[in-house]
């Protein structure tokens, strides 16, 4: 086994941090805003997740959006936490249908009703460029596909273009690409 040192840090004051993309804006690379699955895992939730479990999991790690995935870890879709909302799980009770049996498979969107982008096309194109074509979809996310592979590549998130944008857009109220787009061009 290799022998670690410990060593005093009482001296140390201050941090390492992630360097910084600086100005960037609307004419910036579309890929400083990508989170790309090739570096970063995805994050995926079973269909057979109980929704409010789901739901829970997604407010405590902060995420709007998972992948949903098989056993197999095959893409079925996608689930926000608008889908799997109080208002959707209730909507689904019935007599025969018990709030615990209410799973993932039953509010996701499926991905034949899911439009993605192409790889090759965003990566050469700007942000302004991505946030214009997604304007109208209405979405917090999007994702991106690499049509070469047949996979999901990975995905653009509004509140992550707005965060790095540093524009004051509330992505708690549904924020979507045509708000972000609203208050660039503004």
């Amino acid at each position: 086994m290799t022998h670690l040192e410990f060593h005093e840090i009482g001296t140390v004051d201050d941090f390492v941090w992630p360097e910084e993309v600086t100005g960037i804006s609307i004419e910036s690379p579309a890929m400083l805003f990508f989170t790309d699955f090739e570096k970063v895992k995805p994050l995926v939730v079973d269909l057979s997740t109980r929704a409010d479990l789901a739901r829970s999991l997604m407010l405590r790690e902060h995420v709007k959006l998972k992948l949903v995935v098989d056993s197999d870890d095959k893409f079925l879709g996608v689930v926000s936490l608008d889908d799997i909302s109080e208002q959707h799980i209730t909507a689904k009770l019935s007599k025969t249908i018990t709030r615990d049996s209410i799973t993932v498979a039953d509010l996701m969107v499926p991905k034949r009703e899911i439009k993605g982008l192409d790889f090759s096309e965003v990566e050469n194109v700007d942000i302004g460029t991505v946030v214009h074509h997604l304007k109208d979809i209405g979405q917090q996310h999007c994702l991106v596909l690499d049509k070469s592979l047949n996979k999901i590549r990975g995905i653009f998130s509004a509140s992550d273009i707005s965060r790095k944008l540093g524009l004051p857009i509330n992505v708690q109220d549904h924020s979507n690409f045509y708000r972000v787009f609203s208050a660039l061009t503004s």
